[in-house]
């Protein structure tokens, strides 16, 4: 035993790895195999690339100005919120243009320094400008949410607690980014919402007002997909691509419509999988577990026949069949 333990204090003393360097070398090979094939540089250049750490920062910034009493710091009152949200404001639009800035450097490398901040300008202003009407979007879903589950005690408690406000709000304020020519940190905000709630929205889906994921967990909703207003989901539905068109050189053909349209005041229930590029028509209803790969008319009622069920009420007993 006091051999064994030596041995072990003299490998823990010894360097370990003892071939950084070899490592070190086959890793730089790697990025620049990966950069030359994907003809990309900036991750190494000057500007670097925008930060997920600091883009789920700014967007916390950007709650609490959108929803300084409930989310913002606890001293403020009805007295001092425009100040703080003035002040809020100009620091989080600051370090967002900072991030967009970044995304657009990597996009375009060949791009000015004027033409870059010309353009990082504009998508900040007309970003900022959009602010009180996606306020007003929200505070539709916050309400759908409470209208829609009898659990929901307050709007309040909708927006401090339900996964579906945290993923909302980030879609609303991702896809106006994505609108404005800054996808990339879109998509990245919209990666902070899944990671926290499991619920994947995808920043170019046009989502209508009103809109509520119940539970939410497990939700897929892809880049195409078009959701009317007043639209309920439950947890675990995908709204996803049947297929993968490929263009002239085999490779996938991007931005193609292959998403489900989902007209309003539609509700589907958990499980339900919808593929490609097909209409869930006006005030229809899509039962759970549901595989759907054709479009229903408005007034739909979509529905499995009823599975026989075989339940063992106790060992020695015959089993009972419910139909």
């Amino acid at each position: 035993m006091t051999d064994m333990l030596h041995d072990i204090d003299a490998r823990a003393q010894a360097p370990f790895p003892g071939n950084l360097g070899n490592v070190v070398a086959r890793l730089r090979e790697a990025r620049q195999t990966w950069r030359g094939a994907h003809w990309r540089h900036a991750e190494h250049g000057a500007f670097g690339f925008p930060a997920r750490r600091s883009l789920d920062r700014i967007m916390g910034v950007l709650c609490a100005a959108l929803f300084p009493l409930r989310l913002g710091p606890p001293e403020l009152n009805p007295g001092n919120e425009d100040a703080f949200v003035e002040a809020t404001l100009e620091s989080a639009l600051s370090q967002l243009a900072a991030q967009i800035r970044l995304e657009l450097h990597y996009s375009d490398p060949a791009a000015t320094a004027d033409r870059i901040e010309s353009k990082v300008q504009k998508i900040i202003a007309d970003f900022s400008l959009a602010l009180p009407e996606l306020r007003g979007l929200i505070d539709s879903d916050i309400e759908a949410a409470y209208a829609g589950d009898p659990a929901a005690r307050s709007v309040d408690e909708v927006l401090l607690c339900y996964p579906c406000a945290i993923a909302v709000i980030h879609h609303r304020l991702a896809h106006r980014l994505y609108r404005l020519g800054a996808p990339l940190v879109a998509r990245i905000i919209s990666e902070v919402a899944h990671s926290r709630t499991g619920i994947d929205i995808h920043p170019g889906a046009q989502i209508g007002r009103s809109f509520f994921i119940d539970h939410g967990t497990g939700v897929v909703i892809g880049e195409t997909a078009i959701i009317g207003d007043r639209v309920k989901l439950y947890q675990a539905v995908t709204l996803g691509a049947r297929n993968f068109p490929l263009d002239d050189e085999g490779a996938i053909a991007r931005g193609a419509e292959r998403h489900p349209i989902v007209e309003d005041d539609v509700v589907i229930y958990a499980g339900a999988t919808i593929l490609g590029r097909v209409t869930i028509g006006r005030g229809s209803t899509i039962g759970g577990n549901i595989w759907l790969t054709q479009s229903v008319p408005a007034g739909s009622h979509v529905r499995q026949a009823h599975p026989n069920l075989t339940i063992a009420a106790h060992a020695g007993d015959e089993d009972h069949v419910a139909r």
